[in-house]
């Protein structure tokens, strides 16, 4: 038997920190919503008790540093499966890139395998072992959009934004999501982006409110250490798109675009700068 899972990959329309909390990580409050860029797992099971992760990109780790195998591995130590698992990592989203697709990997696992082998582990179960394996992991098992709070494991599904075009683009530099949280000062924020203001617009289903009300604290550091981030952002409103913000820590930049006669132009437009550009729509 095979299963297949597809594992979208994740934008922030609104990304805030509140302070930093006494177990190091930050308190955030986020809108997060999926796009129409995924990768593909195929899980198969093996008679030997063996997890072996492949994938034709050559470029992540197949063993105990991938997130899909810590996830096939902590849900066989927590409900003593015997069997092993083949699972074939089809990779479509920049790695490293503020786009969770290591987490969505990793959500895509656990419901997965949750099928494959019969497990019949509740949704609310599932969340609790996604949050077990890094922030984003939640949030990927349901999808949807949803405000994220605590540390981005509690959340709060909202209704999906009115369905658009979106462009995303990543130069060509990995950005580290430890780092730049490291370097932020949460004390020092000047201007914080309101959750409750892009739920209203999001509910409106007003698009011209939701591009208004996008906003990223973590530009503030990611932008001054890597100039190439803020001249995508320039180059992406120069080219039309309504409305332009990083993703999470970045360095991929997306721009949200109303009319698919502008999405030619944008995206040749940007692969001047770099050559992975993605136009996809918003899933909802």
């Amino acid at each position: 038997m095979k299963v297949y899972e597809k594992a979208p990959a994740k934008i922030n329309l609104m990304l805030d920190v509140l302070r930093k909390r006494e177990d190091g990580y930050h308190e955030v409050e986020m809108v997060m919503t999926m796009v129409d860029l995924a990768d593909r797992l195929e899980m198969e099971e093996l008679p030997r008790d063996t997890i072996i992760i492949s994938s034709q990109a050559g470029y992540i780790p197949l063993d105990e540093k991938n997130l899909a195998f810590q996830a096939a591995k902590l849900i066989k130590e927590r409900y003593q499966v015997k069997q092993g698992v083949y699972i074939h990592l089809d990779k479509k989203i920049p790695v490293a890139a503020g786009l969770a697709g290591g987490s969505s990997d990793a959500a895509a696992a656990l419901r997965g395998l949750n099928r494959l082998w019969g497990l019949n582990i509740p949704q609310s179960e599932l969340l609790t072992l996604g949050a077990e394996l890094g922030s984003d992991v939640p949030f990927c098992v349901t999808g949807g959009t949803a405000i994220a709070t605590g540390r981005g494991e509690k959340l709060e599904h909202i209704i999906n934004p009115p369905q658009c075009w979106v462009v995303l683009a990543k130069p060509p530099i990995n950005v580290s999501t430890a780092d730049v949280y490291g370097r932020l000062r949460a004390n020092e924020i000047k201007a914080h982006p309101s959750a409750s203001a892009m739920k209203e617009a999001i509910e409106a289903q007003s698009f011209t409110d939701i591009c208004d009300r996008l906003g990223n604290v973590l530009e503030d550091v990611t932008l001054p250490l890597h100039p190439e981030v803020q001249q995508l952002k320039e180059a992406m409103i120069r080219l039309g798109a309504d409305g332009v913000l990083m993703s999470g820590s970045g360095p991929t930049v997306f721009g949200l675009v109303s009319k698919e006669s502008k999405i030619a132009r944008i995206y040749n437009g940007l692969r001047g700068f770099c050559k992975e550009v993605y136009a996809v729509r918003m899933l909802t």
